[in-house]
């Protein structure tokens, strides 16, 4: 089971391993439109605009070169096509990351199947860049379309409906929903379901994006702050990560902290909910209003009760940070028990022997 773990995991970090330049890249440059905008919303203008543009074009890809890698690294190049085109098509159904990370193990596991069938040496020597390709990506592309598209669209319709109907709702019954949302899938169609939920009434009520704003810098911002207070539980290339997340959790792209959340996703995402919850209802406790669309710091000359939308997002961010070094071992001791674990099942192997 333990040897089956691992394997699981170093597909997966194959994955995250080619989607951070991505990550990183398309973050920094939505930050540095949004911030020499100043308006903590989209920009306007020929210049600012094609820099967000650019953002958005590597936040449109992370999610394909996820998935596609995962495939990559179980069935080699033939899943690459799959893993990346069902990817890209779960994602326009509103998966999100999430959803890339089923598909490219899906993807892999369906061409190690395809290439079991027995094929005549003709056939073989074209199999690698066109039967399996193609054969891959129908079928998992037909599992996305007709299988997982219309039930995804039917739970986003449902989560939304139930959200309206929480409007008039406890503060801390609202903001834990709404800020365990908001963090959960960090920018994936769960998170879109409450930030869209709280955009739309900004005018009305904008003490929705007070909470909404604080919910969606507190994953990022809380990542970089356990990379700070803990560098022996986090690698060269995640205290790195960390540093990037740092920046885009300022200008509020929850983004940031995808890396790590599809790295160790059963330790990160509990850690940045809660981070997210405490967030989220400080900030409607205190009566906190942002009025505008946005979260992170970015927003902070436009919102009513800075210093409760400060407090709100360090009390997150540390939440977040505490839980997750709780959770992680340092890399050490991951390792000590990993060679343990080897040594072990050596011995097992002479004893049967």
């Amino acid at each position: 089971m333990k040897n089956d773990l691992a394997t699981l995991k170093r597909h997966l970090l194959t994955g995250t391993s080619h989607m951070l330049p991505f990550i990183v890249a398309g973050g920094v440059l939505l930050a540095l439109s949004v911030m020499l905008n100043g308006k903590g919303a989209q920009p306007e203008g020929v210049f600012l605009t094609g820099i967000w543009d650019m953002g958005i074009a590597g936040f449109t890809l992370f999610v394909p070169v996820l998935g596609g890698y995962i495939a990559y690294s179980i069935a080699d190049r033939p899943a690459l096509a799959p893993g990346m085109i069902g990817a890209y098509l779960a994602n326009a159904n509103g998966t999100g990351f999430l959803g890339a990370i089923i598909v490219g193990f899906l993807a892999g596991y369906i061409v190690n199947q395809l290439k079991r069938i027995p094929l005549s040496n003709k056939f073989k020597a074209v199999s690698t860049y066109f039967i399996l390709p193609i054969g891959g990506t129908f079928i998992v592309s037909a599992i996305v379309i007709w299988g997982i598209g219309q039930p995804i669209a039917a739970l986003m319709e449902a989560l939304n409906g139930w959200l309206s109907g929480m409007g008039d709702a406890s503060k801390v019954a609202l903001g834990t929903v709404l800020g365990g949302m908001t963090a959960f899938d960090m920018g994936g169609p769960v998170n879109k379901v409450a930030t869209l939920f709280a955009q739309t009434q900004v005018f009305d009520h904008p003490e929705l994006m007070g909470g909404v704003g604080v919910a969606i810098c507190v994953p990022p911002l809380g990542m970089f702050l356990a990379t700070l207070l803990s560098k022996s539980r986090y690698t060269d290339e995640e205290r790195e990560a960390g540093r990037a997340a740092g920046l885009m959790g300022l200008i509020g792209i929850t983004e940031g902290a995808i890396p790590f959340a599809a790295n160790d996703p059963l330790r990160v995402i509990p850690s940045i909910v809660a981070g997210g919850i405490v967030g989220n209802v400080i900030a409607f406790q205190m009566g906190v209003l942002n009025h505008a669309p946005w979260g992170g710091w970015i927003v902070l000359p436009v919102v009513d009760g800075r210093i409760g939308y400060i407090i709100a997002t360090v009390a997150g961010a540390a939440t977040t940070a505490l839980i997750i070094n709780i959770l992680k071992k340092p890399i050490d001791q991951r390792t000590e028990e990993k060679e343990e674990e080897l040594d072990n099942s050596d011995e097992l192997v002479l004893e049967f022997d």
